[in-house]
């Protein structure tokens, strides 16, 4: 018989998760690792905690039960910064009775995910009979920001992972591809002289207007043009802008922060060299000086599972199982840590409880319903994959 959740502890290990600060930056994973590690071990699990910068850490912890596939519960330990504008502490759990919901910095993104996946991995610890081979729980640092702990797991070449399943707020429906980013800092480059005698130079930031027009044309002739069916359109825009180093001096140098959004099917370094030809065109054309100087970190490129892939099916029925009126499946217009997981070789899905719309914002909550469901909904998807 399958073991139920237990949302007395699962409220409980929230209410643990989120009173540890983890608001990224700076971010201090580890000791949210400590608290997994500590949760978990009585499960039978053996855990791993790795390092990737001082107080920087994943963690992963296996369950072989018998020959079989691999498959891996992730989500991410950090959270964005607290913010203002909160009407409860944001680092304590507060239930809202009438509402039914768990508020806190974290209870969508991705805590509430994070507890419902230990809950999950406890019920299918406690019952070995319905699965067979390896599963993994693997918790990663610096999502938000750069996504250096999934970043860094590709990169130390594993774990081998078949099947994954990312926690991020979905209303507990399937989505199955996002976006991604690139973020370039462009220079646009002048020459400097004395405001008095504008004349003898070359305004550095009238020079970045032309490039911001022939930008915009760019977004709007092609950019916006690329279209996936779950994900949407493609998109190039200006962020910041960053020019001049004194009140009486033509500026010989202008900053421009591009955020260049990309769909299923765009490849990193061919949109860094459509952007670089475009900045080719622009000197040869109208003489603007512009060049690539760096790309800001960010999570990565987009993915997506194909739709045939078992684990979708096998998610959207545990979806509609579970009492979720449209499972999907969808896409993310964000990014996340399932690109990294697809360069392991993992077909995956991204699936948790909460809505992105209220992630990041004060007075953040998960739907008690939706926090409890996802445990069981997750059981069901490893068991599945696993069965």
């Amino acid at each position: 018989m399958t073991t139920s959740p237990d949302f007395a502890r699962m409220k409980r290990d929230l209410a643990g998760l989120v009173a540890i600060d983890s608001q990224n930056p700076p971010g201090r994973e580890r000791e949210t690792a400590e608290r997994i590690r500590d949760l978990i071990t009585p499960a039978g699990f053996d855990v791993d905690l790795s390092d990737i910068a001082a107080g920087r850490t994943n963690v992963v912890a296996r369950l072989a039960n018998g020959p079989g596939p691999v498959f891996a519960f992730n989500t991410h330990m950090d959270v964005v910064p607290v913010g203002e504008g909160w009407t409860s502490d944001p680092l304590t759990l507060r239930e809202d009775t009438a509402t039914g919901r768990l508020y806190g910095r974290g209870a969508c993104d991705a805590k509430g995910p994070l507890a419902a996946m230990l809950e999950a991995m406890r019920l299918l610890a406690a019952d070995r009979t319905r699965w067979s081979g390896t599963l993994l729980g693997i918790f990663v640092a610096d999502e938000e920001v750069a996504s250096a702990g999934a970043k860094a797991l590709v990169a130390e070449g594993g774990p081998r992972v078949d099947f994954a399943v990312v926690g991020e707020p979905t209303s507990n429906a399937t989505f199955r591809a996002h976006k991604g980013s690139l973020r370039p800092v462009v220079r646009v480059h002048g020459v400097a002289a004395h405001s008095g005698t504008p004349h003898l130079g070359d305004n550095a930031i009238y020079r970045a207007g032309e490039l911001i027009s022939l930008i915009a044309r760019h977004h709007d002739d092609v950019v916006c043009r690329r279209r996936h069916p779950l994900v949407g359109a493609a998109s190039l825009t200006v962020t910041r802008i960053l020019g001049g180093h004194a009140d009486n001096v033509v500026p010989e140098a202008c900053d421009l922060l591009l955020d260049r959004r990309m769909v299923p099917g765009e490849d990193e370094s061919e949109v860094a060299a459509e952007l670089a030809a475009l900045f080719e065109g622009a000197r040869r054309n109208q003489g603007v000086r512009a060049e690539i100087v760096e790309f800001k970190a960010t999570t990565g490129g987009a993915t997506e599972t194909p739709a045939y892939a078992p684990i979708v099916g096998a998610a959207l029925a545990a979806c509609r199982d579970a009492g979720v009126a449209d499972p999907g499946p969808f896409g993310f217009q964000g990014g996340c840590d399932l690109v990294h997981f697809r360069a392991l070789g993992a077909s995956g899905v991204v699936i948790g409880p909460g809505d992105l719309a209220v992630a990041h914002k004060p007075d953040e909550f998960v739907p008690v319903d939706e926090f409890f469901a996802a445990a069981g909904l997750y059981r069901d998807i490893a068991e599945t994959m696993l069965g």
